[in-house]
């Protein structure tokens, strides 16, 4: 039975979530395949860490559209369920692709596209902060930072068996809330 490429992506993701620094021969046995066989779908180790990219790329703006980050208005309950859907979402894609977030890449494609996405959650948490949902006094590039940090230790948790799949969101929410919500006088 033949795998098609999209089948050897899957294995090759989940295979590279929980062992990282796999080899294309351990990713090819991952995905019940010889290494020839990956060899004529990917080139190189690069040629699939960018076709990982992309897909995780796909995945996040796809969060972030069924999020519905670009038609977020000014009010702050809306604001914030909003923001809770990204988080949400962007959970799923720490879970499905985490390896992809702390892989090095110098495809300017996907270097060019990640940083179109961030483009559009900075805007929201700049309406966040300005609707008082999130702290104005930290730099919003700094709150998007602090997201991404957290989704890679989720991803680091979850890969290590830290803390259970079903409980990723909430630490996730709460971790991130704590820091970043809008309490009046945290001093």
């Amino acid at each position: 039975m033949a795998v098609s490429r999209e089948q050897i992506l899957d294995a090759a993701i989940r295979h590279l979530n929980a062992s990282p620094t796999a080899s294309m021969a351990q990713i090819a046995e991952a995905a019940g395949i010889s290494r020839a066989t990956l060899h004529r779908h990917f080139s190189s180790r690069d040629d699939l860490v960018i076709e990982l990219g992309r897909r995780a790329l796909d995945r996040w703006e796809r969060a972030q559209d069924e999020a519905g980050i670009d038609g977020a208005d000014d009010d702050p309950a809306h604001l914030r369920e909003t923001l809770m859907a990204l988080i949400e979402g962007e959970v799923g894609v720490a879970e499905e692709h985490g390896f992809t977030l702390t892989v090095e890449t110098t495809s300017e494609e996907l270097v060019a596209r990640s940083m179109e996405l961030e483009r559009r959650e900075l805007a929201l948490i700049e309406a966040c902060q300005r609707a008082g949902v999130l702290r104005s006094d930290l730099p919003a590039v700094w709150v998007s930072s602090t997201v991404y940090g957290l989704l890679v230790a989720l991803r680091e948790s979850l890969r290590r068996g830290e803390i259970a799949p079903r409980e990723a969101t909430r630490l996730m929410v709460e971790s991130f809330l704590r820091g970043a919500s809008n309490k009046g006088d945290q001093s």
